[in-house]
């Protein structure tokens, strides 16, 4: 930024359908100095609440808007500028200020990059970002939707080509399983990988879509670039089986709250709105047979009956495994049977979700696995 330079702070758009958020608090005060990446107030969306990150160094030259606000994208939020620039010129600066309603242009971006296809007969739907050479495929988990990388798709796609899938059983996809073993998930990325004529793709998982991940790894890792593999399961037995099974069983908000908080460090990150969304993806046909098909055949009783993660060594993938320090789903002990060569990220702060509750770090940690940084 140079000397007298006023940089606006926006309401970000997080995540295909985002339109506004709601303003919940301010993490610094007026007069703060802010560098590149430091959380200054945090936001809430119709998905989860996250914090915005400042882009650019400067001094908080001013609060615009209140907690409670509910703004469209793009509104002005607050002010950086250096000490020499008056109170005036930013008063002139933030009258002047017009939020840029959402263009004809970016609504057909969005129509174009959230589509469907059929896949050995199912129904999917998936997400496609940015234009880069090499493809990166990101995998979700158990009860999980592409919208579980909503903070994530954007800072990738500024590099490679991302794409986002619901896997069969979840979010706007078929609710019929190709079969409820891993082996038949790994299949079908490959077949879905065939669908989009992509013959190979670095893949990130998180959770179960790890253990998807690294399956297809071992069973076709001509497929597979590299992984990054995020609270995965496949590496260790134990698993919480309160959280799969109480995720299956929740039919009102009042039981389904507890079960999701969960997944995160910070439960106040659980929204009405998340759970409204999980609750209306739960009551669709064929959504509760589905899951209880994967919950029995591959974490019954709380154990996982599949550990394709301690069988990389003979694959020779490049690895990267993150994992939130106070994960409640998956023991973070498990990252300890990562092979030699992984590299390996514990991120304190965080549980199940940490691509949702640290994203700056786990992009981070993304671009440097990919060689983007």
């Amino acid at each position: 930024m140079s000397n007298n330079t006023i940089i606006p702070v926006v309401m970000p758009k997080w995540g295909l359908s985002m339109r506004e958020g709601t303003v919940n608090e301010w993490l610094v005060d007026e007069g703060s100095e802010i560098t590149p990446g430091m959380a200054i107030l945090n936001v809430e969306t119709d998905k989860i609440a996250n914090a915005v990150e400042a882009t650019d160094a400067g001094i908080l030259r001013r609060k615009v808007a209140e907690p409670g606000d509910v703004l469209p994208v793009k509104a002005l939020l607050g002010v950086l500028a250096p000490s020499q620039i008056s109170e005036e010129e930013i008063n002139a600066f933030i009258a002047a200020w017009e939020t840029p309603p959402d263009s004809e242009e970016e609504s057909e971006d969005e129509q174009a990059v959230a589509a469907f296809l059929t896949v050995n007969g199912l129904r999917i739907r998936y997400a496609s970002r940015g234009a880069g050479e090499e493809t990166v495929l990101f995998i979700h988990g158990f009860g999980g939707d592409l919208d579980n990388w909503l903070f994530n798709l954007d800072a990738l796609a500024e590099h490679y080509r991302v794409i986002a899938l619901d896997l069969p059983g979840h979010g706007q996809s078929a609710t019929q399983l190709p079969g409820a073993q891993l082996n038949d998930l790994a299949d079908f990325i490959a077949a879905f990988m065939d669908a989009l004529s992509l013959p190979a793709a670095h893949q990130v998982g998180h959770s179960l879509g790890g253990a998807i991940a690294a399956e297809l790894a071992v069973r076709h890792p001509g497929r597979v670039r590299s992984l990054a593999l995020i609270d995965s399961a496949g590496f260790g037995q134990e698993i919480n089986h309160c959280y799969t099974e109480g995720f299956i069983n929740a039919q009102v908000r009042r039981d389904l709250k507890p079960v999701v908080e969960l997944l995160f460090s910070d439960p106040a990150l659980v929204s009405r709105q998340m759970l409204d969304d999980l609750l209306r993806y739960k009551r669709l046909d064929g959504v509760g047979d589905a899951l209880t098909a994967l919950q029995n055949s591959l974490f019954a009783d709380g154990r996982q009956s599949t550990q394709p993660g301690l069988k990389l060594d003979d694959v020779g993938i490049p690895l990267l495994l993150i994992w939130g320090a106070e994960d409640q789903i998956i023991p973070v002990q498990h990252a300890e049977q990562a092979q030699a060569y992984a590299r390996v990220e514990i991120l304190s702060a965080a549980g199940h979700m940490p691509q949702m509750e640290r994203a700056a770090e786990v992009n981070q940690l993304l671009l440097q696995h990919l060689g983007a940084i």
